[in-house]
């Protein structure tokens, strides 16, 4: 494998009670919230992202599972890890095709270009690679790997330019960087 082995960047998980659950992870391990929304493709289920590190867009993400919906494959409960590059995702799905997976989900969220699909027990993978640009999330838009990394960097661009909430990366997260201050700052 090219580069640098995947790095385990971050954790989502289903919960019962969302506001309890952030509330939680604010109060005890000072995480901020760095977004929040809701996934149509769940109901409208509610969404929550938490950091306490300002150069990770979320290292924690709680989505509210739907009272009585069936639990399946999902872009939120999963172990996340990171790679460095286009090659590197391109890379991991031939490898899990060479393991018969046939769960691959490209999608690209604007803040990050990610591979969703499942270990051989079913449980939630997601290969990604961060990008230079924030837009709030959620936000997921189908991906084409076949794609040349030069073509999906510029519709990327193209995309996440037109977005009303786009900004630079570092730009969002110094405001981050602010708020885990602040938190810290009442704990004191």
């Amino acid at each position: 494998m090219a580069g640098s082995p995947p790095q385990l960047k971050h954790v989502g998980v289903y919960v019962a009670d969302i506001e309890r659950m952030r509330r939680f992870y604010g109060d005890v391990l000072g995480m901020v919230e760095t977004d929040t929304g809701e996934v149509a493709r769940y109901g409208n289920a509610p969404i929550v992202f938490l950091s306490a590190d300002a150069s990770a867009h979320h290292q924690l993400v709680l989505l509210q599972w739907p009272e009585g919906m069936e639990r399946g494959p999902s872009t939120v409960n999963q172990l996340s890890f990171a790679v460095e590059s286009l090659p590197q995702i391109r890379d991991i799905h031939d490898r899990l095709k060479q393991e018969r997976v046939t769960k691959l989900l490209p999608i690209n969220h604007g803040t990050s270009i990610s591979l969703y699909s499942e270990d051989p027990e079913g449980n939630g993978l997601e290969i990604y690679m961060d990008l230079p640009w924030y837009i709030s999330q959620p936000h997921g838009d189908p991906l084409d790997l076949s794609l040349s990394d030069e073509e999906i960097m510029r519709r990327t661009e193209e995309m996440v330019r037109a977005d009303p909430s786009f900004r630079p990366f570092a730009d969002w997260s110094s405001s981050i960087n602010e708020k885990i201050r602040q938190r810290a700052g009442q704990e004191a």
